[in-house]
């Protein structure tokens, strides 16, 4: 296939490259024909913004996409699309027909950044190919993330999967809060104060902003505020967004005024980009943050080789005046993969996809290679987790950007190892699984909003039209007072036909509609 895309830095230019190599006899049943052929095909993978993916000079060279292709006789061409263009790119490629053999979605079928493919007829239905090669991928992955992957009753994608939706979490330097001898904030108001402490001990980002809020939305959970395409409810006889809470979306914004006036938050922190955000935290220079859990080891590893003392803990959001917080819940959907109906190998790619629910796959994406990564002992895995900021990258690559297709919500296997995993996984079970807002939502998307993305939110960030009077407000160009303003002018601009369209889809039961369940 051509070249569809442009990555603006010379180490990802060279991605496109065609990689191949062969695998050994130990499964040669897994892939290929009877007579030992390689499947080869191309597939196009979003970087995720991971550091060992971007820096690679040759993505298709890299040693561990040798190692997949020779456990899984394939040959692969994985086309990188640049994390922050995502959607652009993918548009790029729809609108050329420039199409790999797989193509990876952020989740359902209706997602933004497929632009419509799947009911242009783009790709194949998968549901025959399931039954007759895929049965670890039926068996495993929940009946929920089937459905975000259904379009006229027939499966269009294989999705990676969230058992646990409550993914993000707020994170701490504990070793400066037990410097400022502060306990564990609570409230709004006790987060506040731990970061005017932070300040006055000389911390450089007490709380890490980021653009669009993305992962630097901790204040809005509160009061139940996220102006996120999951984030609707009934008001009265209409289904609205959650924004249309006017005294809630005030207090959210103004706690991020009052952050910004008094300097807990970087000044010019819609403008941080995602490797910023982390670079920062990572040199030791932020105080709370939010970010997925399920990473907090590795991050704090690399924290440790700039600053050696530091901690990092995972404490309970902050809750606002009905006892509650956290942040929004996840898609059962992480990733999906679409398969090309002009794809010469979909038997072939189907079990390449189930091989990575197959226990051989879990050993090898979680531990990598016997002598090389890990040893046996008494019939126990002896592994070390990596330190070294390059070698944690390498091994968060292997295992959550290469293995496509798992329950994402935390890796078992290495957290079984050590106590701090173990910490962690009873955080999940109990801290995490009580946090979280959700709301009404709609797979496929509102046609409404489809047909005007300016006023379309995303999963984890708000609509256009919407930001931009977040921002400007929390900046003090404009009074936040006028949100009523904002809501009237999402409506003028295609937020009516949305109401009256979610409405309509919600009295009739319309299977599209999911009802959130509230937390524990």
């Amino acid at each position: 296939m051509k070249k569809w895309m442009k990555i603006g830095m010379v180490s990802v230019l060279a991605t496109s490259a065609l990689a191949g190599c062969s695998k050994p006899d130990a499964a040669p049943q897994a892939q290929g024909s009877q007579s030992g052929e390689k499947t080869k095909f191309s597939i196009s993978m979003r970087t995720l913004a991971f550091n060992h993916v971007e820096k690679s000079p040759n993505i298709n060279e890299d040693k561990w996409v040798k190692r997949l292709e020779e456990k899984t006789n394939t040959d692969l061409n994985i086309v990188l699309v640049p994390h922050k263009e995502f959607e652009q790119k993918m548009a790029q490629m729809f609108a050329t027909n420039d199409i790999p053999d797989v193509v990876q979605g952020s989740g359902g079928v209706s997602g933004k950044e497929m632009a419509g493919s799947v009911q242009a007829g783009v790709f194949m239905p998968l549901d025959d190919l399931l039954k007759k090669h895929g049965p670890n991928l039926l068996k495993k992955i929940p009946k929920e993330a089937w459905q975000k992957e259904t379009y006229q009753g027939k499966i269009y994608a294989i999705p990676e999967f969230l058992s646990n939706p409550s993914r993000r979490a707020t994170a701490i330097r504990k070793d400066l809060l037990d410097k400022a001898g502060l306990p564990i904030p609570k409230t709004v108001d006790d987060y506040l104060n731990v970061l005017r402490k932070f300040k006055e001990m000389g911390v450089e980002n007490p709380y890490q902003g980021r653009e669009n809020f993305k992962y630097a939305d901790t204040f809005f959970g509160p009061f139940d505020a996220y102006p996120y395409l999951s984030m609707m409810e009934q008001k009265g006889n209409q289904i609205v967004p959650k924004f249309f809470n006017t005294e809630n979306m005030t207090k959210a914004l103004q706690t991020y005024k009052t952050m910004y006036d008094e300097g807990l938050i970087h000044k010019e922190f819609a403008t941080i980009n995602p490797t910023t955000y982390k670079n920062s935290i990572l040199a030791g220079k932020s105080g709370i943050w939010t970010m997925n859990a399920n990473e907090v080891l590795q991050w704090e590893q690399q924290l440790k080789a700039n600053v050696p003392t530091a901690k990092i803990e995972l404490i309970p959001s902050p809750v606002g005046p009905d006892g509650k917080g956290g942040y929004y819940l996840y898609n059962s959907v992480t990733r999906a993969w679409f398969i090309n109906k002009n794809a010469k190998n979909a038997e072939g790619i189907i079990k390449f996809f189930d091989w990575m629910l197959s226990d051989e796959a879990e050993q090898f994406f979680t531990f990598g290679v016997e002598g090389e990564n890990y040893t046996m002992e008494s019939g126990k895995i002896n592994y070390k987790m990596p330190t070294d900021p390059q070698a944690v990258d390498e091994e968060r690559y292997r295992q959550a950007f290469l293995w496509m297709v798992q329950d994402t919500t935390y890796n078992k296997g290495t957290l079984s190892l050590t106590e701090d995993g173990k910490k962690l996984m009873n955080i999940y079970d109990t801290m995490l699984s009580k946090e979280g807002r959700d709301g009404i939502q709609f797979e496929p998307r509102l046609d409404a909003y489809v047909a005007n993305p300016d006023i379309s939110p995303e999963s984890d960030f708000a609509a256009p039209v919407v930001l931009q009077h977040m921002v400007k407000m929390v900046y003090g160009k404009e009074p936040i007072s006028d949100w009523p303003k904002v809501i009237e002018e999402w409506k003028a601009k295609g937020g009516n036909d949305v109401i009256k369209e979610a409405t309509d889809k919600f009295n009739k039961k319309d299977p599209s509609v999911t009802i959130s369940m509230p937390r524990r």
